[in-house]
């Protein structure tokens, strides 16, 4: 769908050739990124054994963090039996905001330098009514460790490619959230595939 994209952006002249051989180059280094991403299994760890107890979390993104954040919700409450919603940051006072206290975790992909900034405001709101902050942060990326109480590090790539590294940390966090809570990940209740039940 990527290679799809960069050739209609192609054919209507909405990239250039540098930008676009720039994305195919960032598409084919995204293996070698999802590597360093699963190779940070420990770190992972280390948070979800920090938040095992929490009952209620809250995934926020913007842009493609999104759906990351969607997904990372879903994965979440499917596999550990929490509340988990992904939100869009941009409307966190348009309701989640009145959720957020003491006790909840809030989980933000802040890998898009572009929304930095912006993610960085939502982080100050959630952490100044008592959220504990899970920050999705690039490597590097120090300015984040002044809101969030957790860090975890993916490696940088192009913004729209983003969530194909930032889903292996958040799978990973689900999953050792329901280890540590004692839960069998291989068969989680009331789940069936959809494509052998509808």
């Amino acid at each position: 769908m990527e290679l799809l994209a960069l050739r209609l952006a192609q054919l209507r002249g909405t990239l250039d050739a540098a930008e676009i051989a720039r994305f195919i180059g960032a598409l084919a280094d995204t293996p070698r990124l999802v590597e360093v991403a699963l190779a940070r299994f420990d770190a992972v760890r280390d948070v979800a054994t920090q938040i095992s107890s929490t009952r209620d979390f809250f995934f926020l993104g913007r842009n493609v963090g999104y759906p990351t954040a969607l997904e990372g919700a879903l994965k979440l409450k499917e596999i550990t039996y929490v509340h988990a919603e992904g939100y869009p940051a941009g409307e966190l006072k348009h309701g989640p905001l009145a959720l957020i206290e003491p006790g909840v975790v809030v989980v933000a992909m802040v890998t898009d330098p572009a929304l930095h900034d912006k993610l960085m405001s939502n982080l100050e709101e959630v952490k100044s009514r008592g959220a504990t902050v899970v920050a999705l942060a690039n490597d590097g990326d120090v300015a984040v460790t002044a809101v969030a109480d957790f860090v975890i590090y993916v490696p940088a790539t192009e913004a729209p490619l983003a969530p194909l590294v930032d889903m292996v940390a958040l799978q990973q966090l689900a999953y050792l959230l329901a280890r540590a809570r004692g839960l069998n990940v291989d068969r989680p209740r009331n789940l069936a595939k959809t494509v052998t039940v509808e």
